[in-house]
């Protein structure tokens, strides 16, 4: 596989037109410096469409004010989404066909030369300058082989430095002569160290991540991936590919990203902008539950056994019981003074009517709003057999009327969801009521209020009674649906929350990433044919991935040691990097912990990259301290790093999801210890293990797990 880098181009040939002349007597027959001709003028020509943009003249071109709005608001977005990055490649790639894509006849057609990059980009004239990725046309160069070339005569690479282009790779896909190689570029950008934000993954996507990144829009699909597979990277560009390939259909319906935290979601929150996309919501499922308009708030905290039964999916049934309980049978009969007649619907007609509505199921509020239509409904039949002729106005002010809207208040009357729960988690009676045979007492009384709250705006409301509010309102009015979903680090829902977030896409699609290994909460999921269940996806695909690009395989190796005693029945990770990484194991004196931990955190700011100190919760105050004494800098998860700031001091609860580039991880058993249960410790140490991009030291003062001392 033939490489090049500016300083030795070396004699090429170029696959479409042979031969090139000496490049020092023609610098454009050099092909690197062909290929900056085309950056330089794929980036006038992106400019070029800004400008146009820009340009518009939106003046009177709506009806009203508000469409007015809404157009300026689509081109403000449009003008960003044209923006040229300085630091990332317009296009990273080229495709040279043997013949025309899609043409009828192969024998005798010219091929055909494409730029995969981010976004389309297009000369004055119309013509492709740069394809975007997600194109049909752009397939090959993440799925071609020298098994099944696709009809690629030359796939080529591109290497940047600081957003310059500097180096160029080949793969001649359809010369049985050349053999199949690694991509020294495309494992250098698997590699590159980092600082900021998570970036994309566009250049490096692999043919398996690829597959499901193309999945169309009609199902929901399941990724359980390892540690460094890029899981989170491909739910992501699985968003931009749907939002190409079905833009106006998302557009109307909308998309979501829920992540675990707001660290994670700051982590994330440039991927899809960098790739043109700007209509993304992002939120965690804390943000999707909370309802201003109810006046309930997270102030308060669950013991684990509490968040345990408040999450579980049995809830659902005691709450739609508790709800149904106020509909309470008819106890006499409708009368409606019209004029000068007057209209009786006997209770017994008004309770067949309750009857058949409590028997259809539906919804609440959509059952309290058909009742006066069907007691008006038995009125107009008796008009009728009068001999009067009402039509549907008729019928609609009799469900107006005074006496039917008395009638429905009584029977039917207007429930409030958190003030429900609020009832059921104050009220022992209540909660025994409709609890029975669903949860035993111990149960209960686990998940009561010791100290109830007054009312909805002072009581100290929970994560998982938020959950329960949300649950409560759905049964009451239907949540409406999005269009797709991507849901990360699934594992940690518990089935309340999985069915909080199906019903943001009931009639959607979601894509659901995580990995059953990295559960750490005593509700996590035991697998993700239960979770797909309670998230409303049943028979969902399931789709593993197991090869890692971003952990070091030394690491990966010694973090699996785990897998035995937190996943069982999951496959080992391996790792493709070829360089096997820093990785150090290093035991101290327990009153020379925190030297040692100074001293790690000083050696791995000697590499380039971001540091990431892990420790558990309780560690954290007292290593802050000492990095403030040794006068090392230190961020918090969220904050973004830089050059003069790489070190990010983590609680090991919020490490999920995050990488550095290196890792100090400090006291391993206090890690386990700060968790409720062995199995959720041992799942928490795993996730923080598997942090590191190229290295990891581990200091330990305490004896380690079993697992890892062996």
């Amino acid at each position: 596989m033939p490489s090049h880098a500016p300083d030795h181009p070396g004699p090429l040939s170029d696959p479409l037109t042979g031969p090139l002349a000496d490049p020092l007597a023609n610098p454009l027959a050099d092909p690197l410096a062909r290929e900056r001709a085309h950056l330089t003028a794929s980036r006038a020509a992106l400019r070029a469409m800004r400008a146009d943009v820009e340009a518009l003249d939106l003046r009177d071109v709506s009806a009203n004010w508000v469409n007015a709005e809404a157009l300026h608001h689509q081109v403000s977005e449009r003008i960003k989404a044209l923006a040229d990055l300085a630091d990332t490649p317009l296009f990273f790639g080229r495709l040279d066909y043997l013949h025309t894509p899609g043409a009828e006849s192969a024998e005798g057609a010219a091929g055909e030369r494409f730029y995969i990059g981010r976004r389309h980009v297009h000369d004055g004239d119309g013509d492709p300058m740069v394809i975007d990725w997600r194109a049909p046309v752009s397939q090959p160069f993440y799925q071609a082989s020298k098994k099944a070339p696709m009809d690629i005569g030359l796939r080529r690479r591109f290497g940047y430095t600081g957003g310059e282009l500097t180096a160029y790779e080949d793969e001649r896909l359809s010369d049985p002569e050349e053999a199949e190689q690694t991509s020294k570029l495309l494992q250098s950008e698997i590699e590159r160290p980092r600082v900021g934000p998570m970036r994309d993954i566009v250049a490096t996507i692999q043919p398996e991540q690829d597959e499901i990144v193309r999945q169309g829009i009609g199902g929901t699909i399941c990724v359980q991936g390892a540690p460094g597979t890029g899981k989170t990277a491909v739910g992501l560009h699985r968003v931009a590919y749907l939002l190409y390939a079905h833009r106006e259909r998302l557009a109307r319906s909308g998309t979501l990203v829920i992540g675990p935290n707001r660290s994670f979601l700051h982590y994330i929150e440039q991927v899809l902008p960098a790739l043109g996309e700007l209509q993304v919501a992002q939120a965690t499922v804390e943000d999707l539950v909370t309802r201003p308009s109810l006046g309930a708030e997270s102030r308060g905290t669950d013991s684990a056994d509490a968040a345990r039964i408040k999450g579980d999916a049995r809830l659902a049934e005691v709450l739609r019981r508790a709800l149904r309980s106020h509909v309470t049978a008819p106890a006499e009969p409708c009368v409606v003074v019209r004029g000068s007649r007057r209209w009786r619907v006997p209770t017994y007609e008004l309770d067949e009517i309750v009857e058949e509505l409590l028997t259809r199921d539906i919804r609440y509020g959509a059952a309290r709003e058909a009742l006066p239509q069907r007691i008006a409904h038995a009125v107009l039949i008796r008009m009728e057999q009068a001999g009067e002729a009402p039509d549907d106005r008729v019928q609609d002010a009799v469900a107006r009327n005074p006496a039917v809207k008395a009638a429905v208040k009584a029977i039917w009357p207007p429930v409030d969801p958190a003030k429900l729960v609020l009832r059921l988690l104050s009220d022992a009676d209540f909660l025994a009521a409709h609890a029975d045979g669903i949860l035993d007492p111990d149960e209960q009384k686990t998940i009561l209020w010791a100290k109830p709250g007054r009312g909805v705006k002072s009581a100290k409301w929970s994560p998982a009674d938020l959950v329960l509010i949300d649950e409560a309102a759905d049964l009451i009015e239907r949540t409406p649906s999005l269009g797709h979903v991507v849901l990360d680090e699934a594992q940690d829902l518990s089935p309340m929350q999985y069915r909080a977030v199906g019903r943001r896409c009931s009639t959607g699609s979601a894509t659901v990433l995580g990995d059953i290994a990295q559960g750490t909460t005593p509700w996590a999921t035991a697998s993700w044919e239960e979770a797909l269940t309670h998230l409303g996806k049943d028979g969902a695909a399931v789709e593993e991935l197991t090869q890692g690009f971003r952990v070091p395989r030394e690491v990966i190796a010694y973090a699996s040691r785990l897998l035995p005693a937190i996943a069982p029945g999951l496959s080992e990770a391996t790792s493709i990097r070829e360089a096997a990484g820093d990785f150090s194991v290093r035991a101290v004196e327990p009153d020379e912990l925190d030297a040692a931990v100074l001293a790690a955190c000083r050696e791995a700011l000697g590499h380039e990259g971001s540091i990431g100190l892990i420790a558990a919760d309780a560690r954290v105050p007292a290593l802050a301290e000492a990095l403030d004494a040794a006068g090392l800098t230190h961020l918090s998860p969220g904050e973004e790093t830089s050059a003069e700031a790489r070190l990010t001091l983590v609680p090991a609860t919020l490490a999920k999801g995050l990488e550095y580039d290196y890792v100090v991880l400090d006291e391993p058993a206090a890690v386990v210890d700060g968790e409720p249960d062995e199995r959720t410790g041992l799942r928490r140490l795993y996730v923080a293990l598997t942090r590191a991009v190229s290295g990891l030291t581990v200091i330990h003062g305490a004896p380690l797990p079993e697992r890892l001392a062996a």
